[in-house]
């Protein structure tokens, strides 16, 4: 656990003030509407996917919770292979709420929480960790107003989840705001969706190989198309246009187009047909690495690769067709299947998406992507997918947000941790699923998420891959989370996690991951005063430091 410099210190003050102003910059402008821009490198715009009668929105209902607290616990934690013993006291400050008005949605979950150190070679340490998301219907219907932010951290590559108090740690900013629009035409529906989005770092581990530190990113979408109906076929006509700067070692830059029409071909009340054809441009570059007199990179003493500043060399470069073809399934209200196969990113490509819902209270969704994206579009993307009435389901011994935050709906929600395990400036191919699975049933609520992600990084044929922390990367995550309400005034809760992650750097061992918590707390003074108890352990293997700690926790929290 490292201890904050005042530099340090300062810088990340910045970063959170920037990140907080982008999503207060948007509150007076709140509410609900069309869903954010997506990700450039995701399937077809999305009004070429709309099977006839589809369901209606859900209707929102008036509420107001906005819940500050205060919280203070004494913490114990034991290395238990051979290392010391711990103890700490933890203050901390936050806020959990939803405001929803028929116009207007806010959610929030932030905790700013100081550890004191009592004994232990350790320093005394300062935490942030929150998501918020904020939507405002400025013209009810037609014009959406959304922003986000997101603080928390990760333990460095393969060490998403699991990372405690003891460790070091890579803090992660993020922040993101933009305006979507929806009308119509006469038939023709009318879409457009623009993004700006923030993600800075602060690297206390020193641990990202191409000295990553921020990135801004664009992302802008726009579509036009009818559903079919007045015509035997659907169809829409859509671009995208999407760009990344990159503040690092090597000053990456991203930058992608596409254009394409799609056409959807109704079979039977449930079941269409769907194929679209279009083109792409992407284009990342970089600064090159210092070379000899025979052209050869030099790597510095610490095997870090020297920058060269006065040439740039591209690490990706696509141009040309694109096409796919796919089907849209909805048996029921309840159920949506959705599968796409084509080229794109110049070789194969398979995405697709699956919603059901086994009932009133539970759910469970999954989806296959595949796209070129970086760092800081990875995150903005996550984030910006997030619904505006989620649920944080907090690590009760380190208050972090853990691997998944779902939302009210059950089976939605977003999994971080693919966005977390590998950070680097670098532009790569992404590709993997997701699968959620959430619902409650009478005392008992549940949570599980897992996904695998491969990424392969773009540095061309004149850079080495080895020198940036390898040409791919891979990891694997599962996380699952259930409570039960023992009474009105208290509850028990569980959670566990799993994580897998190697690549292809040859001096590199793969990481493994696990832990588990429990907690209990129970209700005091008019439900004011709240007893905290928990215990938990973690476990983390990189191949060079086998570590396993346990941890407990007994404290007060006092809501406002």
């Amino acid at each position: 656990m490292a201890v904050r410099t005042e530099h340090g210190l300062l810088r990340r003050w910045r970063r959170l003030a920037l990140a907080a102003g982008l999503a207060l910059a948007a509150a007076p402008a709140l509410g609900q509407a069309p869903p954010p821009a997506p990700a450039l490198g995701y399937g077809p715009p999305a009004a070429a996917q709309a099977p006839p009668e589809a369901p209606p929105p859900r209707a929102r209902r008036a509420r107001a919770s906005v819940r500050p607290y205060l919280e203070v616990a004494q913490v114990v934690s034991a290395e238990l292979d051979g290392g010391d013993t711990l103890t700490y006291t933890t203050l901390a400050a936050g806020v959990d709420g939803q405001v929803a008005t028929r116009r207007v949605a806010v959610a929030m979950s932030y905790r700013y929480q100081r550890n004191i150190e009592w004994n232990g070679d350790v320093g005394d340490q300062d935490v942030h960790s929150g998501i918020a998301m904020a939507s405002v219907q400025v013209v009810p219907g037609a014009v959406q107003f959304d922003a986000g932010a997101l603080a928390t951290r990760t333990g460095g590559e393969g060490r998403a989840l699991g990372v405690t108090d003891r460790d070091a740690s890579v803090e992660v900013y993020g922040a993101y705001a933009g305006p979507s629009v929806s009308t119509h035409a006469g038939p023709v529906a009318l879409n457009a969706a623009y993004r700006l989005g923030y993600v800075a770092i602060d690297d206390d581990l020193g641990a990202v190989a191409d000295g990553y530190q921020s990135s801004v990113t664009h992302s802008a979408t726009a579509s036009a198309g009818m559903a079919p109906g007045r015509l035997p076929v659907g169809w829409t006509v859509g671009a995208g246009y999407g760009r990344t700067e990159s503040e690092s070692d090597f000053e990456p830059e991203l930058e992608a187009m596409y254009v394409r029409g799609d056409v959807v071909v109704p079979v039977s009340a449930t079941l269409a047909v769907t194929a679209g054809v279009g083109y792409e441009n992407i284009e990342a570059s970089q600064f090159d690495i210092e070379r000899d007199a025979d052209g050869v990179p030099i790597i510095g003493a610490d095997g870090r690769p020297i920058v060269d500043p006065g040439r740039r060399v591209l690490t990706y470069d696509l141009d040309g067709l694109i096409y796919d073809a796919g089907l849209i399934w909805r048996p029921s209200a309840r159920t949506e299947l959705q599968v796409r196969a084509g080229h794109r990113y110049g070789g194969t490509t398979v995405v697709g998406s699956l919603s059901h819902r086994f009932g009133p209270n539970s759910g469970v969704s999954a989806v296959v992507y595949d796209s070129v994206e970086t760092f800081g579009s990875v995150v903005v993307n996550d984030l910006s997918g997030l619904s505006d009435d989620f649920e944080v389901r907090r690590d009760p011994l380190t208050g972090s947000l853990g691997g998944c935050v779902f939302g009210a709906d059950p089976g939605r929600g977003v999994c971080l941790d693919r966005s977390l395990q590998s950070i680097r400036g670098a532009t790569f191919r992404l590709r993997g699923g997701n699968l959620l699975f959430s619902g409650r049933r009478g005392l008992w609520s549940w949570g599980f998420g897992g996904g695998y992600s491969h990424r392969r990084y773009g540095f061309g044929d004149d850079l080495p891959s080895v020198s940036f922390g390898g040409g791919s990367d891979e990891s694997l995550s599962l996380n699952a989370s259930a409570g039960r309400r023992l009474s009105r005034t208290s509850e028990v809760n569980f959670s566990a996690f799993a994580s897998w992650f190697d690549t292809d750097r040859a001096d590199f061992e793969r990481v493994f991951s696990t832990g588990a918590t429990a907690s209990y707390s129970r209700s005091l003074l008019l439900d004011r005063l709240r007893l905290l108890a928990a215990i938990g352990l973690y476990h983390s293997d990189d191949g060079t430091l086998d570590s396993t700690v346990a941890s407990g926790l007994l404290g007060l929290r006092y809501t406002f």
